[in-house]
Protein backbone atom coordinates (compact mmCIF):
# COMPACT_ATOMS: atom_id res chain seq x y z
CA UNK A 1 0.00 0.00 0.00
CA UNK A 2 1.50 3.23 -1.03
CA UNK A 3 -0.68 5.79 -0.16
CA UNK A 4 1.55 7.24 2.75
CA UNK A 5 3.98 6.02 4.74
CA UNK A 6 7.17 3.48 5.06
CA UNK A 7 6.08 1.80 1.59
CA UNK A 8 9.45 2.18 0.26
CA UNK A 9 11.50 0.89 2.99
CA UNK A 10 8.94 -2.37 2.93
CA UNK A 11 9.82 -2.77 -0.74
CA UNK A 12 13.64 -2.18 -0.80
CA UNK A 13 13.17 -4.90 2.32
CA UNK A 14 11.35 -7.64 -0.20
CA UNK A 15 13.69 -6.52 -2.86
CA UNK A 16 16.76 -7.72 -0.82
CA UNK A 17 14.92 -11.06 -0.51
CA UNK A 18 14.16 -11.65 -4.41
CA UNK A 19 10.52 -10.73 -4.14
CA UNK A 20 9.38 -8.05 -6.66
CA UNK A 21 6.79 -5.68 -5.76
CA UNK A 22 4.63 -3.38 -7.06
CA UNK A 23 2.88 -0.33 -5.17
CA UNK A 24 -0.80 0.10 -4.37
CA UNK A 25 -2.51 3.14 -4.52
CA UNK A 26 -5.87 2.95 -6.56
CA UNK A 27 -8.17 -0.07 -7.25
CA UNK A 28 -6.99 -1.32 -10.58
CA UNK A 29 -3.33 -1.48 -8.07
CA UNK A 30 -5.04 -4.46 -6.86
CA UNK A 31 -5.49 -7.10 -9.20
CA UNK A 32 -2.79 -9.92 -9.62
CA UNK A 33 -0.82 -8.98 -5.87
CA UNK A 34 -0.19 -12.51 -4.24
CA UNK A 35 -0.16 -10.23 -0.93
CA UNK A 36 -0.33 -6.42 0.75
CA UNK A 37 1.31 -4.77 3.34
CA UNK A 38 0.15 -1.83 4.88
CA UNK A 39 3.16 0.31 6.30
CA UNK A 40 3.83 2.57 9.26
CA UNK A 41 3.21 6.15 8.48
CA UNK A 42 -0.19 8.75 9.63
CA UNK A 43 -2.90 6.34 9.99
CA UNK A 44 -5.32 9.06 9.48
CA UNK A 45 -3.78 10.42 6.32
CA UNK A 46 -3.89 6.65 5.06
CA UNK A 47 -7.44 6.49 6.17
CA UNK A 48 -8.84 9.17 4.28
CA UNK A 49 -7.02 8.12 1.13
CA UNK A 50 -8.07 4.15 1.95
CA UNK A 51 -11.93 5.98 1.93
CA UNK A 52 -11.10 8.66 -0.89
CA UNK A 53 -9.93 5.55 -3.37
CA UNK A 54 -12.77 3.51 -2.44
CA UNK A 55 -10.74 0.78 -1.62
CA UNK A 56 -11.71 -0.34 1.94
CA UNK A 57 -14.19 -2.26 0.70
CA UNK A 58 -12.21 -3.88 -2.26
CA UNK A 59 -9.48 -4.83 0.34
CA UNK A 60 -11.63 -6.57 2.78
CA UNK A 61 -12.99 -8.67 -0.48
CA UNK A 62 -9.68 -9.65 -0.68
CA UNK A 63 -8.82 -10.47 2.54
CA UNK A 64 -12.03 -12.56 2.74
CA UNK A 65 -10.80 -14.37 -0.32
CA UNK A 66 -7.19 -15.05 1.49
CA UNK A 67 -5.04 -12.33 0.81
CA UNK A 68 -2.25 -12.54 2.90
CA UNK A 69 -1.89 -8.74 4.52
CA UNK A 70 1.08 -7.53 6.90
CA UNK A 71 0.53 -4.48 8.76
CA UNK A 72 3.03 -2.04 10.58
CA UNK A 73 2.32 0.58 13.17
CA UNK A 74 -0.08 2.23 11.57
CA UNK A 75 -0.93 -0.71 9.06
CA UNK A 76 -1.84 -2.54 12.61
CA UNK A 77 -4.26 0.37 13.55
CA UNK A 78 -5.88 0.25 10.09
CA UNK A 79 -6.56 -3.41 10.54
CA UNK A 80 -7.78 -3.42 13.88
CA UNK A 81 -11.70 -3.94 14.09
CA UNK A 82 -11.77 -1.35 17.20
CA UNK A 83 -9.55 1.84 17.93
CA UNK A 84 -9.90 3.29 21.34
CA UNK A 85 -10.79 7.29 21.92
CA UNK A 86 -11.25 7.59 18.09
CA UNK A 87 -13.64 7.72 15.21
CA UNK A 88 -11.55 6.60 12.57
CA UNK A 89 -12.34 4.26 9.75
CA UNK A 90 -10.96 1.26 9.89
CA UNK A 91 -10.44 -1.76 7.74
CA UNK A 92 -11.47 -3.73 10.55
CA UNK A 93 -10.00 -7.07 9.31
CA UNK A 94 -8.10 -8.37 12.38
CA UNK A 95 -10.27 -8.64 15.83
CA UNK A 96 -8.00 -6.51 17.56
CA UNK A 97 -8.60 -3.54 19.99
CA UNK A 98 -5.40 -0.55 19.52
CA UNK A 99 -5.14 2.68 21.22
CA UNK A 100 -2.51 4.95 19.13
CA UNK A 101 0.38 6.79 20.21
CA UNK A 102 0.38 4.43 23.58
CA UNK A 103 4.11 4.50 23.87
CA UNK A 104 4.32 8.33 23.56
CA UNK A 105 4.65 11.19 21.29
CA UNK A 106 7.58 11.50 18.12
CA UNK A 107 9.95 12.43 20.99
CA UNK A 108 9.53 9.14 22.62
CA UNK A 109 10.22 7.01 20.28
CA UNK A 110 12.88 3.98 20.86
CA UNK A 111 13.92 0.84 20.06
CA UNK A 112 14.25 -2.23 21.86
CA UNK A 113 15.19 -6.11 21.58
CA UNK A 114 12.20 -7.95 21.51
CA UNK A 115 12.18 -11.66 22.12
CA UNK A 116 9.91 -13.18 19.11
CA UNK A 117 9.80 -16.93 19.23
CA UNK A 118 8.48 -17.57 15.92
CA UNK A 119 11.56 -15.04 14.40
CA UNK A 120 14.24 -17.65 16.05
CA UNK A 121 16.37 -17.51 19.30
CA UNK A 122 17.82 -13.73 18.66
CA UNK A 123 15.94 -10.99 19.72
CA UNK A 124 14.40 -8.48 16.77
CA UNK A 125 15.61 -5.32 17.23
CA UNK A 126 12.11 -3.24 16.93
CA UNK A 127 11.77 0.43 16.17
CA UNK A 128 8.93 2.17 17.99
CA UNK A 129 7.60 5.35 16.43
CA UNK A 130 4.63 6.67 18.01
CA UNK A 131 3.67 3.16 17.85
CA UNK A 132 0.23 1.65 18.92
CA UNK A 133 -0.87 -0.91 21.44
CA UNK A 134 -2.89 -3.73 21.14
CA UNK A 135 -5.01 -3.43 24.01
CA UNK A 136 -7.33 -6.59 23.25
CA UNK A 137 -7.10 -9.37 20.96
CA UNK A 138 -9.78 -11.97 20.19
CA UNK A 139 -10.03 -15.48 20.50
CA UNK A 140 -8.11 -16.07 17.34
CA UNK A 141 -5.76 -13.87 17.30
CA UNK A 142 -2.03 -15.75 18.68
CA UNK A 143 0.42 -13.13 20.35
CA UNK A 144 3.66 -13.38 18.81
CA UNK A 145 5.42 -10.64 20.71
CA UNK A 146 4.81 -8.43 23.83
CA UNK A 147 6.91 -5.64 25.09
CA UNK A 148 6.55 -4.70 29.16
CA UNK A 149 3.69 -6.97 28.81
CA UNK A 150 2.18 -5.30 26.43
CA UNK A 151 1.07 -6.86 22.84
CA UNK A 152 3.38 -5.59 20.00
CA UNK A 153 2.98 -8.22 17.77
CA UNK A 154 0.14 -10.63 16.37
CA UNK A 155 -1.26 -13.24 13.83
CA UNK A 156 -4.72 -14.37 12.81
CA UNK A 157 -5.05 -16.49 10.01
CA UNK A 158 -3.22 -14.64 7.03
CA UNK A 159 -2.74 -11.81 8.94
CA UNK A 160 0.51 -10.35 10.47
CA UNK A 161 0.78 -7.26 12.55
CA UNK A 162 3.20 -5.64 14.16
CA UNK A 163 3.05 -1.90 16.52
CA UNK A 164 6.63 -1.54 15.21
CA UNK A 165 8.39 -0.66 12.33
CA UNK A 166 10.76 -3.77 11.00
CA UNK A 167 10.85 -2.08 7.86
CA UNK A 168 13.92 0.61 9.67
CA UNK A 169 15.94 -2.34 10.40
CA UNK A 170 18.59 -4.58 8.67
CA UNK A 171 16.69 -7.51 9.91
CA UNK A 172 14.81 -9.60 7.26
CA UNK A 173 13.19 -11.69 9.61
CA UNK A 174 9.95 -10.66 10.23
CA UNK A 175 9.74 -10.40 6.06
CA UNK A 176 10.59 -13.60 5.82
CA UNK A 177 7.95 -15.00 7.82
CA UNK A 178 5.49 -12.85 6.16
CA UNK A 179 6.58 -14.54 3.00
CA UNK A 180 6.23 -18.06 4.45
CA UNK A 181 2.27 -17.37 5.38
CA UNK A 182 2.17 -16.02 1.67
CA UNK A 183 3.54 -19.78 0.22
CA UNK A 184 1.42 -21.41 2.93
CA UNK A 185 -1.44 -19.82 1.25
Amino acid sequence: MALQGAFREHQIMLAGLGVSSAQVRKPADLHNIDALIIPGGESTTISILLADYELFDRIGLLVEKGLPVLGTCAGTILLAKEIEDSTLPSLGLMDLKVRRNAFGRQVDSFEEDLPIPVLGEEPFRAVFIRAPQITGAGQDVEVLARYNSKIVMVRQNKMLAATFHPELTADQRLHKYFLELLKAS
